[in-house]
């Protein structure tokens, strides 16, 4: 017989299946291997804290990534990044910048200041049901794929997908100004 399907309802929309979790950044160091990438210790309200490689240094110093409150997608496969093992992936919201050697500006989508760390984002609008996807699941099925195509920040910075914002228990999750990017 084939494998269950997960716990929330078929009819949810893909993006229930993804799990967008508060995080905070305790410990951030530069990677050895790679000179784009940052490793991170990030909390998220769970026993221990989550260790995350980003491709960020192009964009932010280590001062800036410490301490800092964004997203995390919680529920990808652990990949291995340059042999570092990467447990999730660090949401930021992106725009074309000519000015910027990367060619674009990249912001980090914040939480607002009341959110808890490891509160599951949900969206305006849309009706959850459920447990998001395992991380086997996610992969299988592409919801990754799937759902970042639909991700962007409005013309209030807010966070959305497909118009329905990404919210907290303290209200929205925001870009600080970049508006009518890209989430990844």
């Amino acid at each position: 017989p084939a494998p269950p399907e997960p716990s929330s309802d078929a009819a949810a929309p893909v993006c229930t299946q993804l799990e967008f979790k508060v995080g905070q950044i305790t410990k951030v160091w530069y990677h050895e291997d790679a000179d784009k990438l940052f490793c991170e210790e990030i909390s998220c309200g769970e026993d221990e804290p989550r260790q995350i490689a980003s491709g960020l240094r192009p964009h932010f110093t280590l001062e800036q990534m410490q301490g800092q409150r964004l997203l995390v997608v919680a529920n990808l496969k652990a990949k291995k990044l340059v042999g570092f093992k990467s447990h999730g992936m660090v949401l930021c919201a992106a725009e074309p910048d000519a000015s910027h050697p990367s060619g674009e500006r990249v912001e980090f989508v914040e939480p607002p200041a009341g959110a808890p760390l490891g509160e599951r984002v949900t969206y305006g609008g849309v009706a959850f049901a459920g447990e998001p996807a395992t991380p086997a699941q996610v992969e299988k099925r592409k919801v990754w794929q799937e759902v970042q195509p639909d991700l962007a920040t409005d013309a209030d910075c807010v966070a959305v997908w497909k118009g329905h914002p990404l919210l907290t228990s303290a209200g929205p999750c925001k870009a600080k100004s970049i508006k009518g990017g890209v989430l990844r």
